[in-house]
C-alpha cells in the first residue's frame, strides 16, 4: 500500500498535542496489516545475507557465484527473466513459514487471516489485468496449472488436440514421459513444413476426426500469434473445451502487446515469470462458471498448500505489470526481438517463419555448418546462454487413414529478448548481440571477452552493481 509521512501512533500524537495518546488499535487484521506497512520497518525475518554468509559460506558462495553468472553473460534463455528487488523480498519474506491450505476465508489451517489478504490481493489484480472473471494463482507451475486444467475438464483416456512436441508443443501436450502423454489419448496438430505457420484449417480437420474433449492451443517455442478466434470456432464447431497454454506470451498480454485469449478459451494457463517477471509460479484463469472446479483441481486434488510467499509476490509482479512503464516494457520486447531475429539472419542463421511477433525467436544453425548442441556449446563458452528446440520438419497425423506417423526431429535454437529488455538493452544492443552471436559461433576468441563488456554495461540490478 502507499506509503505516509506518519505512523498512526505520531499523527494521534500530534492532533492531542501530547506524546502520550495511543491511537485506536485497528480492529480487522486487515486493517492492522495496513497500518504496519505505514510505518516503513522491516518485518522480523527479512533476508539477512550476511546470517547466510556466517552461517552457510558454503551455500552463500552458491548465491553469489550465481548472480555474477547472472550478471557476466548475455541471458537469451526465453523462458527467462529478471525480478524486480520487491517481488524478491516478497520470496524471502516470513509469509514462506505460513501453511494454508485452502482459500481465503475457507483454511484448513489457523492464523491465515494476513495471507489471505496476500491472496485476495492477488487474485483481484489478476483478474483486473487480464479481464477475467476468476483467477486461481496457487499453482507452483505452468506444468501444475496445466494439470490442474486437465483435472477440472477432462477424464483419463479422453482425447486431446495440442501441437505436437516435434513442432513445438510442451511437454504437457502430450509427451509419454509426462503425465499428460500417460492419462490422456493426445492428438498432436502441427505447422505447414514451409513457412512454419500454424495450418487453422489442418487443425479444423484434424479435430473433426478425432472429436477431441478439449483442444490445446499454445506452445514453447511458436514466434507468432496464436489466432484464438479459429482456435474457439474449431473447439465449438467439435464440442471441445479450448485450453490456452500461454506461458510465454503471458506478459505480452499483460502489457498489451499480444492479442488475449481470454474472451476465447474456457480455461488460460500461465507462468507467472518469463516476460510477466513475476517469481517462478503458474496461474490460471476462467470463466466463473468452471471456477469452482478450477479451484478444487488444484486444491486439493493436484497440490497441498499454497506457498504463500510466491503468491505475494505474484501480487507484487500483477501491481507491477498493470503500470505504463509495463506496457512500454512489453512493446520494447518485442521490438528487440524483431531487430534480432533480422540482424541473426544477417549471420547466416535460418530464423523460423522469417521473423517474430513475440519475445523469442527459433533459428536453424545448420547453414553455417553446426548442429544445434554444438552451437550452444560454442555460445555457452562466450557467455551467451540460450536453449536448443524442436524445429518443424517430416509429417505429423493428419485427418485420414493411416496417418499416424510421428514427425522426425530437428533441432535449433531459441532464444528471447525479455531479461535484455529488462537490462535496459534496446535496438542497437540488439544489433551487438547477433554480431556476438556469430563470433561465438565462429569460434572468435574474442567473444566472451566483448559479451562480459556489453552485460557490465547493463546490470540487471544497477543499484547493486
Amino acid at each position: 500500500m502507499p506509503a505516509t509521512t506518519a505512523s498512526s501512533r505520531s499523527t494521534a500524537s500530534s492532533r492531542s498535542g501530547t506524546q502520550d495518546t495511543v491511537a485506536p488499535r485497528a480492529e480487522t487484521p486487515e486493517e492492522r496489516a495496513r497500518a504496519a506497512a505505514r510505518d516503513g520497518t522491516a518485518p522480523a525475518g527479512a533476508p539477512d545475507f550476511a546470517a547466510l554468509l556466517h552461517q552457510d559460506p558454503e551455500i552463500a558462495g552458491v548465491l553469489l557465484g550465481e548472480s555474477t553468472r547472472q550478471s557476466d553473460g548475455l541471458q537469451l534463455i526465453a523462458a527467462e527473466n529478471f525480478t524486480s528487488p520487491a517481488v524478491l523480498a516478497a520470496l524471502g519474506s516470513p509469509l514462506g513459514n505460513k501453511y494454508a491450505e485452502g482459500y481465503p476465508g475457507a483454511r484448513h489451517h489457523g492464523g491465515c487471516e494476513i495471507v489471505d489478504l496476500a491472496e485476495r490481493i492477488a487474485i483481484e489484480r489478476a483478474k483486473a489485468l487480464f479481464g477475467a472473471e476468476h483467477a486461481n494463482v496457487q499453482a507452483h507451475s505452468g506444468s501444475s496449472a496445466v494439470l490442474a486444467a486437465y483435472a477440472a475438464l477432462l477424464r483419463p483416456g479422453d482425447t486431446v488436440l495440442a501441437m505436437s512436441l516435434p513442432h513445438g508443443g510442451h511437454l504437457t501436450h502430450g509427451s509419454s514421459a509426462n503425465f499428460s502423454g500417460r492419462w490422456f489419448d493426445f492428438v498432436g496438430y502441427g505447422v505447414d513444413e514451409d513457412s512454419g505457420l500454424l495450418e487453422y484449417d489442418a487443425i479444423r480437420a484434424l479435430a473433426l476426426e478425432r472429436r477431441p474433449k478439449a483442444i490445446v492451443c499454445g506452445s514453447i517455442s511458436y514466434p507468432r500469434h496464436m489466432d484464438y478466434a479459429a482456435f474457439r470456432d474449431i473447439a465449438d464447431e467439435t464440442g471441445a473445451y479450448l485450453i490456452a497454454d500461454v506461458a510465454h506470451p503471458m506478459g505480452l498480454i499483460a502489457g498489451g502487446a499480444a492479442p488475449s485469449p481470454v474472451p476465447y478459451a474456457d480455461v488460460v494457463c500461465a507462468t507467472t515469470h518469463k516476460v510477466l517477471r513475476g517469481p517462478r509460479g503458474g496461474m490460471i484463469l476462467c470463466g466463473a462458471q468452471l471456477a469452482e472446479r478450477i479451484d478444487r483441481a488444484v486444491f486439493p486434488f493436484s497440490q497441498g498448500g499454497a506457498q504463500m510467499n510466491a503468491v505475494a509476490a505474484k501480487a507484487v509482479a500483477f501491481g507491477e505489470a498493470a503500470t505504463p512503464a509495463f506496457g512500454g516494457y512489453a512493446h520494447q520486447v518485442i521490438v528487440n526481438a524483431r531487430g534480432l531475429a533480422q540482424a541473426l539472419a544477417g549471420q547466416g542463421l535460418t530464423v523460423t517463419t522469417g521473423g517474430t511477433d513475440t519475445h523469442l525467436i527459433t533459428a536453424d544453425t545448420t547453414p553455417l555448418g553446426l548442429d544445434a548442441q554444438t552451437a550452444r556449446g560454442r555460445l555457452a563458452a562466450a557467455g551467451i546462454v540460450l536453449d536448443t528446440c524442436a524445429l518443424p520438419c517430416g509429417t505429423y497425423p493428419k485427418a485420414g487413414p493411416g496417418s499416424t506417423v510421428l514427425a522426425a526431429r530437428r533441432t535449433g535454437i531459441r532464444l528471447g529478448t525479455a531479461a535484455v529488455t529488462t537490462q535496459g538493452m534496446g535496438e542497437p544492443e540488439m544489433l551487438r548481440i547477433a554480431e556476438l552471436i556469430g563470433a561465438a559461433l565462429r569460434e572468435d576468441a574474442s567473444a566472451r571477452q566483448e559479451t562480459v563488456a556489453l552485460a557490465h554495461r547493463f546490470p540487471p540490478y544497477p543499484d547493486r552493481a
